[in-house]
Order: structure tokens, then C-alpha cells, then sequence
């Protein structure tokens, strides 16, 4: 999918390296062209399941999904952040990344959101000295 040059999906991927050298939270990012499904939280949880993102050892994955054409994002996370976070916990994050999609810079929102996802991952999850990287850090393509 051309959706991203080269070096704008190495940026991509190199934040959710150091992202992930905060914490032992695992963070994915999927982009698809279009919506596969009603909304894009739905697009979420399904790709989160896809994904075995539910299969790491503290259930501390996060998954931000955007579906370009669509101008939809969701960002979600398993069971072991949701115990200890309130609902709306992903609200500043998602602002903070609609700042940047206004200006119509979508490659520095994601950059900015995985930072943030980061910072927050690591507030309840710190990166531990046997943590090991349980998923890959690539962008995940949708099919569409």
C-alpha cells in the first residue's frame, strides 16, 4: 500500500521502537485505505484479534487503527491496561494526534500519538530488564 514513503514509515516504526524501550507495552499500528467495518473502533478490536495482540504475557498491548481515506482512527488496549485506566483514557492522546491530522499532517500525528502511547504505557508498565519485544514493530497494511 503507498501510503507512506520509505523514510516516512521508518520514522513511523523507529517512534514505536523507542516508545516500546519505555515500557513493556507492545504498541501496533494498522492503517487501512477504507473502513472494513461500520466504524473504526470495530476495525480495532478485530485487527487486535488478528493480530494476537491479546497473547502477550502482561495484556498490555495497544493498537492505534486508521483508515485514511475515511479520516477514522481508534486506539485501543487489552485487558491489563483497561483494568487500571478509566474509559476515556486514550482521549488526550487522540487530541493530541487530531492536531496534527488538522494540519494535514497524518505521518507526525502517529508519530506523536505512538510517543504518547508510549508515555503512558510506561506510567503502569515499565520496561523491565528481562522484557523482551513480543510483536513486531512494522506498520501493519490492511488488504483494502
Amino acid at each position: 500500500m503507498d501510503i507512506f514513503s520509505t523514510e516516512e514509515q521508518d520514522r513511523i516504526v523507529q517512534a514505536i521502537s523507542v516508545a516500546e524501550a519505555k515500557t513493556s507495552g507492545e504498541i501496533r499500528l494498522v492503517i487501512d485505505k477504507k473502513l472494513k467495518t461500520t466504524s473504526a473502533m470495530d476495525a480495532a478490536v478485530s485487527y487486535f484479534e488478528e493480530l494476537e495482540m491479546h497473547k502477550t504475557g502482561l495484556r498490555n498491548g495497544v493498537l492505534i487503527y486508521m483508515a485514511i481515506d475515511d479520516h477514522e482512527f481508534a486506539i485501543i488496549g487489552d485487558r491489563g491496561l483497561d483494568t487500571k485506566v478509566e474509559a476515556n483514557f486514550w482521549d488526550e492522546t487522540k487530541e493530541l494526534m487530531i492536531s496534527f491530522f488538522r494540519r494535514s499532517d497524518i505521518v507526525q500525528g502517529l508519530i506523536e500519538g505512538i510517543h504518547d502511547v508510549g508515555e503512558q504505557l510506561q506510567k503502569y508498565f515499565p520496561r523491565g530488564v528481562d522484557d523482551v519485544n513480543e510483536l513486531p514493530n512494522d506498520i501493519h497494511f490492511g488488504t483494502n
